[in-house]
Parts: structure tokens; C-alpha cells; sequence
């Protein structure tokens, strides 16, 4: 019986499993390897390692965790069972682990547009988020992606970084005409053809080329397209979920299921590494608190 299994090994899965080791907790931690932020070169804005690679980072948090005696799973958890007063947690081999609390820390997926060249450049010079890579992009040709209204709040706050923002639409039109008019008092240009595909040398975006033929300069292009959960286990567990698509959780991670919490970008909708980071750790404490209260309700009920 461990005392916690955390299903995620990201900011939010390590930085947990590394409080709760210091609390001298027995914790099993699961990583599928599938991290949202795999293809991107950095991880920004988090402070002592910003520009960071993102692998690099997890290999170190790795290592921290060694010396407070933290399991760690290279493997897929395809289920999680709630039975009366602990969790069943099965991995990809169909082996069984039982533990008293159970933190899913497990993510979230992009919604990456279906554009041709788009492969090689997400994470590089295609990018879901402006505060993680808007400074590496100022002062450049920008592109807002999103099918009708999708991107106007985007290419809004683009302006921050740069003075030259196009909204790409693909094709649709449902621009209002107040949208249309904010666009143009802003100087933001709009493009509703259909895109063909993304130019560039290698991972590199330098021109977006319209069907029929016509090339427009774009030297980073962000989307606004959407995200998933990772995985379905939150779902399977009959947690609550917010209109945004994520878990919802209260002041310290906790979720409406009992022993069960969410950290990272499942829960909330401020999605940074530094933020998921701190949520893991908000969530290692409460969850210490919870078994602290626990054994002292059983030495209570033995003396009784």
C-alpha cells in the first residue's frame, strides 16, 4: 500500500512527489513520457531555468527525487479504481497498486491545426501560448490562427510582442463587426483565405501560403484552437469539470471524489509550467495534512 500515487511525472507530478518525500511519504509516481511540452525547445518563465530545455528539466527534477526514496513508473496508467477508503491504480500491464490518495497530474494535449508543415515547426516557431514564447518571437511578423472569432482575443494580446499581427481564419467568416472594427483600430491585418501550407526552413516559419498560390510574410504563428485532457481518467473517476474542459478543483487541489486531487494543466485554466509547478506542490501538502489527520483519527479510534 503506498501512501500516494501520482499519475504524471511533469512539474506538477515531480514537484508533488518531491514534497511528499520530504514528509517521508511511500509514493509510487507514473510517467507516460507523453508531456505537453515535449516538441518545444524551452520551457520559459520559469524562474532559475528560463529557456530551459523542457527534457533537461525533467531529467533533473528526476534526479532531485532519488534521494527521497520516490518509485518512479516509465509507464501508462490506463485505469483508476476509488474502492471504500483507497485507490486501485492499474498500469498498461494490467499490474494492480493500491495507495491511499491518488494525484493526477496527467495534462493536457493541443488541439494542433491540420496544416501542411505545421509538424515540424510546432514547438519551435508554432506555438499554443504568447507567455511562454512571445518574448523569442517580438518584433516579428505574428500570426493569430483560429477558425471565425476563435483568435481575435490572440492576435489582440499579440500586439504586446509585436507591431505587425495578422488574424489567419482558414477559410471561415464569422467575424462580427465589432470584431472587424477592434481588429482594424488595433492595426491588426486579417486574412480569411484558406492556408495551404507553412513555409520555412526546417524548423523555421518564414511565409504562410494561401490557397491559389499568394504568400504572406509570418514568423511565428500562435493558435487558438483548443485542448484536451491527456487521458480519461479523471473522467472514469466522476469528477467535476469546468466549462473550460478542466477538472475543477477547490483551494488545494482537491476534486468533488474523496483522497482524489488534480495539479496542473487538467485543473484551472492558467496553463504554465511555473503554475503547475506550484499547484503539485499546494497539492503534496493538503495531501499530507489529509494522512496526518487520518492516523491521528486511528490512534484515537484504538484508544477508544
Amino acid at each position: 500500500m503506498y501512501d500516494v500515487i501520482i499519475v504524471g511525472g511533469g512539474p506538477a507530478g515531480t514537484s508533488a512527489a518531491m514534497l511528499l518525500g520530504r514528509c517521508m511519504r511511500k509514493v509510487l509516481l507514473f510517467d507516460s513520457g507523453l508531456g505537453r511540452n515535449r516538441w518545444s525547445n524551452a520551457m520559459n518563465g520559469f524562474i532559475s531555468r528560463d529557456g530551459y530545455n523542457p527534457v533537461e528539466f525533467i531529467k533533473l527534477a528526476r534526479e532531485e527525487l532519488t534521494k527521497y526514496n520516490i518509485e518512479v513508473k516509465n509507464k501508462v496508467v490506463k485505469h483508476v479504481k476509488r474502492a471504500e477508503n483507497y485507490f486501485e491504480v492499474t498500469d498498461q500491464e494490467d499490474h494492480c497498486y493500491m495507495a491511499r490518495k491518488v494525484l493526477l497530474a496527467t495534462g493536457v494535449k493541443d488541439r494542433v491545426p491540420e496544416i501542411p508543415g505545421i509538424e515540424e515547426k510546432y514547438g519551435k516557431s508554432v506555438h499554443h501560448c504568447p507567455y511562454c514564447d512571445g518574448w523569442e518571437s517580438r518584433n516579428k511578423a505574428l500570426g493569430a490562427y483560429g477558425l471565425g472569432r476563435d483568435a481575435v482575443g490572440l492576435s489582440l494580446s499579440l500586439k504586446t510582442w509585436s507591431s505587425d499581427v495578422t488574424l489567419y481564419t482558414n477559410g471561415t467568416r464569422k467575424l462580427r463587426r465589432e470584431d472587424n472594427a477592434l481588429l482594424e483600430a488595433n492595426e491588426i491585418k486579417i486574412c480569411t483565405a484558406p492556408i495551404e501550407r507553412l513555409e520555412g526552413e526546417g524548423s523555421e516559419l518564414s511565409e504562410i501560403v494561401l490557397q491559389g498560390g499568394s504568400r504572406l510574410k509570418c514568423e511565428a504563428l500562435f493558435f487558438s484552437t483548443g485542448s484536451e485532457q491527456q487521458c480519461d481518467l479523471a473522467t472514469s473517476l466522476g469528477c467535476d469539470f469546468t466549462s473550460k474542459g478542466v477538472v475543477k478543483t477547490y483551494q488545494h487541489q482537491q476534486t468533488n471524489i474523496p483522497g482524489l486531487y488534480v495539479a496542473g494543466d487538467a485543473a484551472r485554466d492558467m496553463q504554465l509550467v511555473i503554475v503547475a509547478a506550484s499547484e503539485g506542490t499546494k497539492a503534496g501538502v493538503m495531501i499530507n495534512k489529509e494522512l496526518q489527520e487520518e492516523f491521528r483519527l486511528q490512534i484515537t479510534d484504538v484508544r477508544v
